[in-house]
């Protein structure tokens, strides 16, 4: 099964006259990351939210937000740094009075200013506030799994046109390479006797060179391995869990594999195969960036 590191998810929770209102997005990333926004009512869950979060993703970059409304204890309490606002203040006229500066201070400059507000963080853990949380979160992250697997399903049948297009490709070149060693060999070996044919010819170390020769050539061994990682792309396609690591893996070694064909190419038409086989692996591999 593929399934996309981008998505969404969106869930809500009332209990006890709290409300709890949770998002989720991710987006590619090669491991999981998880960024928490979390009021301060439970702050002190956040690693039991990381947990519930890897539950249900395995890779991506995952950013949640929790909100809570309809609770006093929740609601966040401010003071004022008297102590710090009075040092402005007279840092402010000091250096008003050193360089004759004009213009006055005002409540909105005073307020702005870092740290003059500050904000006391609720350190007691609210139960009831985290049982509701729960069921939130949970409904936003099966939203997000829902949209990732739909956007997944898409990708994979993008996937599947182009594996059987490239063993197509392959087989053509199987194909093409089946009888071409042979075929270049007495193609080489009449070519050099029409070059030499005034001197006498030693015909086994001839055949010898002729042999290295046409080996160097011999590209069905990279066209079964190339089969192989196919086989493998589709059964990995198949299975439970999506597996973007290993495809990316195996998009690495067909292109090897596309590499060494491309440099034992005898004739055009296996050269111009290989390059239309590299850009359909290259544009997989960009749609692999995506899977979990």
């Amino acid at each position: 099964m593929i399934s996309s590191m981008t998505g969404y998810g969106h869930g809500t929770h009332a209990e006890n006259d709290a409300e709890i209102s949770v998002e989720i997005k991710s987006v590619n990333n090669r491991f999981l990351e998880i960024s928490l926004r979390l009021p301060s009512a439970l702050a002190v869950y956040e690693q039991e939210v990381r947990e519930l979060v890897a539950a249900y993703v395995q890779r991506g970059r995952v950013s949640v937000w929790v909100t809570v409304k309809g609770t006093d204890d929740t609601v966040q309490k401010f003071s004022v740094n008297h102590s710090l606002l009075d040092a402005y203040i007279k840092l402010t006229r000091d250096i008003k009075a050193r360089h004759q500066l004009s213009g006055e201070l005002s409540l909105e400059h005073l307020l702005a200013l870092p740290d003059v507000i500050a904000v006391d963080a609720a350190t007691e853990p609210d139960e009831n506030a985290w049982q509701c949380a729960q069921q939130a979160i949970k409904e936003a992250l099966q939203q997000l799994v829902e949209m990732r697997n739909r956007e997944g399903t898409e990708i994979e049948k993008d996937f599947v046109e182009r594996i059987d297009s490239l063993q197509k490709q392959v087989d053509f070149i199987a194909d093409l390479s089946a009888d071409g060693p042979a075929e270049e060999l007495g193609k080489l070996k009449e070519r050099v006797k029409r070059l030499i044919k005034h001197e006498q010819v030693d015909e086994y170390r001839l055949e010898l060179e002729l042999a290295l020769i046409s080996d160097r050539i011999d590209i069905s061994e990279e066209c079964t391995r190339f089969k192989s990682h196919l086989t493998l792309f589709r059964e990995l396609m198949a299975s439970e869990h999506s597996q973007g690591r290993q495809l990316n893996f195996l998009l690495q070694e067909m292109n090897r594999e596309a590499n060494t064909m491309a440099s034992k190419a005898y004739t055009a038409e296996i050269s111009h195969t290989v390059v239309r086989i590299k850009e359909e692996i290259e544009k997989i591999r960009e749609q692999v960036q995506n899977i979990e």
